[in-house]
């Protein structure tokens, strides 16, 4: 959903801007202006290239290469958006789901120089510009934002086994108690899905058990904010009172809400805040011992004329959450999608693409950027282009990054 007018002060053509960008959830309206990227320059290099001299091929670059690059129109698609990996743990194969506008392409990345592009499951409905994927037990699970009755597509991630030539696939099973969805978030630990921004629950969580992967199955709502997007974990953090919950971080718009969803039927809001300067809190993540929070704003940049941003939360108290301070970086560009992982953070930042962070102490905002991939060369303006996510979790180590306008990249941290 996009934020109020009045409530944000926001003028007329940010909120233009915003549904061109991230998006949102107005139920079944299909007539959302879709992003219009930038046509990418001719002879973009599609790798590899190492990182040196501040360079890799077309790429400005610091401490990150280039393995590869898959053009959008190799996955017949023309518009990207998000990104998310599967590894097969019975060949060791790994693999790119990458969001298209028409739908979801499937990529075989275990040999980063040479992807192989294995087909499209099309979208149900019509094309639309917010699609998002998360997996669970080789099961992929599809929703989309702005595409009429879309519901949730489910894929056997298995069926890309064998596979040596591009196919367009079916789903194996469309879950249809919601229509539109603008995210996702699975526990992979409990095997439940929360889908946020539909057209239920008052667009806060809509809670799927997926403990049956090919059998989705409504296990309640979470529905006191409406919520952009979500991380929901098995708790192992400091705070004692909430051992062996299950908790989830809702960046809810207008603000951020902790809330306890271990019993599907009754969840509780546990806490809500704010934070200086908030434009629209679009997404976050938990360092991995949950004692800190990492939030992205995706209209401070341009509300504020601030350089990008990432707020620091220490949430040791669930009930009583501090705010730390923000990290601001060396790019102006709208922060869209960040991930932890250990002691760092993979960040994919619109127009100035991937930034990788680094911290410390976070109570003492110990926090630096250590490299970077610029995978939209054309500008690093506050624009709505260029890196929408991040998947940094393949075993290889090799770093997924999907463009809006230039495609899927395979990178490597040097």
């Amino acid at each position: 959903m996009f934020p109020n007018k009045k409530r944000f002060g926001i003028v007329g053509a940010t909120i233009v801007v915003l549904m061109a960008g991230c998006g949102g959830s107005s139920g079944n309206d299909v007539s959302a202006p879709v992003p219009a990227p930038q046509p990418p320059p001719a002879g973009l290099s599609t790798g590899p290239a190492i990182c040196n001299g501040g360079t890799a091929a077309d790429f400005s670059c610091a401490g990150v290469d280039l393995r590869s690059r898959v053009a959008l129109t190799t996955m017949q698609g023309t518009t990207g958006n998000d990104v998310w990996g599967w590894t097969d743990t019975q060949t060791g194969n790994e693999y790119a789901l990458m969001g298209m506008t028409n739908g979801t392409a499937f990529v075989d990345v275990t040999n980063p120089e040479n992807p192989v592009y294995l087909g499209i499951l099309p979208t149900v409905t019509v094309s639309a510009p917010w699609r998002d994927i998360k997996v669970y037990q080789d099961h992929a699970y599809i929703v989309a934002d702005r595409a009429g009755a879309h519901g949730m597509q489910v894929f056997d991630l298995t069926r890309l086994r064998g596979v040596t030539a591009p196919q367009t696939f079916n789903e194996d099973v469309l879950y249809s108690d919601f229509q539109n969805t603008h995210n996702l978030a699975i526990n992979e630990d409990t095997g439940f899905a929360y889908a946020v921004g539909t057209n239920t629950c008052n667009e806060g969580l809509h809670i799927v058990d997926i403990t049956t992967p090919n059998n989705p199955i409504f296990a309640g709502c979470h529905d006191v904010f409406e919520v952009h997007d979500t991380q929901c974990v098995s708790y192992v953090g400091p705070d004692a009172d909430y051992a062996s919950a299950e908790i989830c971080a809702n960046s809810a718009e207008d603000r951020v809400e902790l809330v306890d969803v271990t019993n599907k039927s009754s969840t509780v809001s546990i806490a809500n805040f704010t934070y200086p300067e908030l434009g629209f809190v679009h997404q976050g993540w938990l360092t991995e011992d949950h004692s800190f929070l990492l939030i992205g704003d995706e209209l401070d940049e341009g509300n504020f004329a601030v350089p990008t941003r990432t707020h620091i939360f220490d949430v040791s108290d669930l009930d009583a959450p501090t705010y730390i301070s923000a990290y601001e970086g060396p790019t102006t560009s709208i922060d869209h999608n960040l991930y932890v992982l250990g002691n760092r953070v993979f960040e994919a930042n619109y127009t100035s693409g991937l930034r990788v962070l680094e911290f410390g102490n976070l109570a003492n905002s110990e926090v630096a950027e250590i490299a970077h991939f610029d995978t939209f060369p054309s500008n690093d303006a506050v624009d709505f282009d260029g890196a929408w996510s991040v998947y940094p979790y393949l075993p290889s180590g090799n770093i997924l990054v999907s463009d809006i306008s230039n495609g899927l990249f395979v990178l490597t941290i040097q």
